[in-house]
């Protein structure tokens, strides 16, 4: 089977969705014939057939027997530019957990294990997606605009009550996401400590150009073991974030299994699985007007993207 990935591009105006083999290109609907292979999010409505599409052009294209367009000459979109769902893991690296209780002056939660706890999530808009490169829009009035570098899990099949040892069999593939988030947001101002009412997730985690997603999708077959994988994120060339997926409380196929307990999870949801420790509000560092954000992920690549 042909190394490959999934991407979404344009070369003028008009979005595409291509193979990328060996850096170069191949659209694949004009290969395929199929009108829905035009948009990724078409494409995974029935992944299983679509996969087997996706491979045949992807051996094409390695053996040379497509015409294939450079990747140097498009323009990468975000792979799925708007989501399904987008399900956010919350607290879920050891490291970062015991980061944000020394931030937050507090001894660190037991592990939730110990207590019978599964995984937790919370909801982040799909529209606040953006590609490779895009700029990041700083929300007005925000001064504390803080970074996570996240494994995103695409899901690739109806998925309900599924358990974790098959999971992973529920997945289209990986890609790379930064789930930005304006901590001066997260509390609303002049409510009480103790009000239910004094958290703002939305304003927190859900502005415009909120979540960087991409270069591509690598499909699940291509990694062998999501919980071996280096990961990292630097600003500017200063390496901020530096971890293993390893790290993570639940795996990615424990989150699948908690959040499909209660809720069917569809074809084009994609899972953020967490961050590990070395986030902007642990060292008093916040993004600022042309930052740029690398993301990496072990056998998927590289996201980067600038702060306007």
């Amino acid at each position: 089977m042909s190394r490959h990935v999934l991407v979404s591009y344009a070369v003028d105006s008009q979005p595409r969705v291509g193979v990328l083999v060996n850096d170069r290109v191949a659209d694949l609907a004009h290969h395929t014939g199929v009108p829905t292979d035009h948009a990724l999010y078409e494409l995974l409505l029935d992944w299983e057939a679509g996969r087997v599409r996706v491979s045949k052009v992807a051996e094409h294209a390695e053996a040379g027997e497509i015409d294939t367009i450079p990747l140097a000459r498009v323009r990468l979109l975000a792979p799925l530019a708007t989501p399904a769902t987008l399900y956010c893991a919350g607290a879920n690296y050891r490291d970062h957990v015991l980061e944000m209780a020394k931030v937050a002056g507090i001894e660190p939660d037991p592990d939730p294990r110990t207590l019978g706890l599964g995984s937790w999530h919370f909801i982040k808009s799909a529209r606040s997606v953006i590609g490779p490169r895009e700029l990041i829009e700083v929300p007005r009035g925000a001064q504390k605009l803080d970074w996570e570098v996240e494994l995103a899990a695409v899901i690739g099949r109806k998925a309900k009550r599924v358990s974790a040892a098959n999971a992973l069999d529920y997945l289209a593939g990986y890609t790379i996401a930064v789930d930005l988030s304006a901590r001066d947001f997260s509390r609303r101002n002049g409510i009480s400590v103790q009000s239910p009412f004094r958290f703002d997730w939305v304003a927190h985690k859900s502005f415009d150009t909120g979540c960087p997603l991409g270069p591509w999708i690598v499909p699940a077959g291509f990694i062998v073991d999501p919980q071996r994988l280096a990961i990292s994120l630097s600003i500017n060339g200063e390496l901020k974030q530096q971890s293993n997926t390893s790290e993570m409380i639940y795996s990615v196929a424990e989150q699948i299994s908690d959040l499909s307990r209660n809720l069917t999870l569809w074809p084009g949801d994609v899972i953020l699985t967490g961050t590990p420790a070395g986030v902007g509000s642990a060292g008093g560092r916040f993004l600022q007007s042309g930052d740029t954000i690398v993301a990496s992920i072990e056998s998927i690549g590289e996201l980067e993207t600038v702060v306007a």
